[in-house]
């Protein structure tokens, strides 16, 4: 057995799964602040669910926001989490007594995505969050690019006009299609603002009506973007903004339907079809951290 570990800024969702990756006990903890808590907490969730089953772990997957090295399980600028250049995969190993990879959390929900809905084909996992970011699939395994940057579109600047981004650059993508492009330009006190903000569109609030649109244009555009550079099969919508549910998928489907209708090449891809919504309760970024390691007779369709 094996086990996954979805490390958030509030909690930590952890699965032990079996040799076909199947999720067979689950719990879940605070995640603390700072590398001790953090890794406390983590090892806290592997005793959990080692008392659960009864089961010695044949491996560890950690799913973590930040930038992560997945050769050297190394974590840096985690910063809602305090970890910062954190060997959090060799300090976890000794505390667990198993080995350890670490991955970003994004890519790991990616691998989750791809599993768990059984798809097939090259996929993408869209994560709209409090950033945007996308984690590829391809031929079953993880896709991170040259220098472990693939995916990272929601940095692709689409409006040379628009807001800086914290990374530096203005008009990027992320500052158009986020949880935090919605905090910016409709600041509410709602538990959900992504909710509030339809339905303030749908009671006929002329601003929210025009962010809405903006925001099912910028998650159009990083799906066209994923169709057009990696030709993936499957767009999967998860993360926060995905709990509006379907009438955030409609709207995107509505945008990339009328594209296709001036454009002869667009209507050729697609690309309303390609894309399909996280279903609730599922954690895929855990199961994807748990198929980080997998057991050698184990291969993926």
């Amino acid at each position: 057995m094996r086990v996954g570990l979805d490390i958030g800024g509030t909690k930590i969702d952890a699965v032990a799964l079996d040799d076909a990756g199947t999720p067979v006990q689950h719990a879940r903890l605070a995640t603390g602040f700072g590398s001790e808590a953090v890794l406390s907490n983590a090892a806290r969730a592997v005793d959990i669910l080692r008392d659960l089953t009864g089961a010695a772990f044949t491996s560890i997957g950690v799913g973590i926001p930040g930038l992560v090295d997945p050769r050297l399980g190394r974590v840096r600028h985690a910063v809602n989490l305090g970890l910062d250049d954190v060997d959090f995969g060799t300090a976890l190993s000794v505390r667990t007594q198993a080995p350890v990879a670490v991955e970003n959390d994004v890519n790991a929900a990616a691998l989750g995505a791809y599993h768990l809905l059984d798809l097939s084909g090259p996929v993408a996992y869209l994560n709209l969050g409090t950033g945007l970011a996308a984690g590829l699939v391809v031929d079953g395994e993880l896709w991170r690019g040259a220098r472990g940057v693939s995916g990272e579109i929601g940095h692709i600047p689409v409006d040379p006009r628009g807001a800086l981004c914290p990374c530096g650059q203005t008009g990027c993508l992320e500052t158009i299609a986020s949880g935090s492009a919605i905090a910016r330009q409709w600041p509410s006190e709602h538990a959900y603002p992504a909710q509030a903000l339809f339905a303030a569109a749908d009671a006929g609030d002329l601003e929210a009506t025009r962010i809405r649109a903006a925001l099912a244009e910028g998650v159009a555009a990083a799906v066209r973007i994923l169709v057009l550079t990696v030709d993936v099969e499957s767009v999967v919508i998860g993360g926060g903004l995905s709990h509006v549910g379907r009438p955030l998928l409609e709207g995107v489907r509505q945008v990339l339907r009328d594209w296709a209708a001036s454009s002869t090449f667009l209507a050729s891809l697609d690309l309303a079809e390609r894309i399909r919504l996280l279903p609730e309760g599922l954690s895929v970024a855990a199961v994807g951290a748990g198929m980080l390691v997998r057991p050698a007779r184990e291969t993926v369709a």
